[in-house]
């Protein structure tokens, strides 16, 4: 199974951007899927997470209220809605597909990475 992550880029702060998530197949149709984003420097951290039936979803902290997650099951993609983005979201996003059913925060609960989609938010 393939991730191809798409829909980042520059965009100043406060705006908005919508991140997709397609999978090469449906073998992740039944599967929980999740974005996690990479910083410079830092560590890949959870962003958000759904399950398989777009139930489930679980934030970070830092971007609750502001990013949604969502999915259709039957194109095989899902999706990550950023709005009222600050500086501080600058990062590589990354798509991940889970080895189980349900949402998940933990870095160990994936199997399958995209590639990754930068976002950088200027102030």
């Amino acid at each position: 199974v393939q991730l191809q992550a798409s829909g980042g880029g520059s965009v100043q702060a406060g705006g908005s951007l919508r991140l997709s998530c397609a999978a090469s197949t449906r073998a992740l149709s039944n599967n929980g899927m999740g974005w996690f984003r990479q910083a410079p420097g830092k560590d890949r951290d959870f962003v958000a997470s759904i399950a398989w039936n777009g139930g489930g979803t679980i934030y970070a902290d830092s971007v609750k209220g502001r990013f949604t997650i969502s999915r259709d099951r039957a194109a095989s993609t899902m999706y990550l809605q950023m709005s009222a983005l600050t500086p501080e979201d600058t990062a590589v996003y990354y798509c991940a597909g889970a080895r189980g059913a349900w949402s998940s925060a933990s870095r160990s609960g994936y199997s399958y990475w995209g590639q990754g989609t930068q976002v950088t938010v200027s102030s």
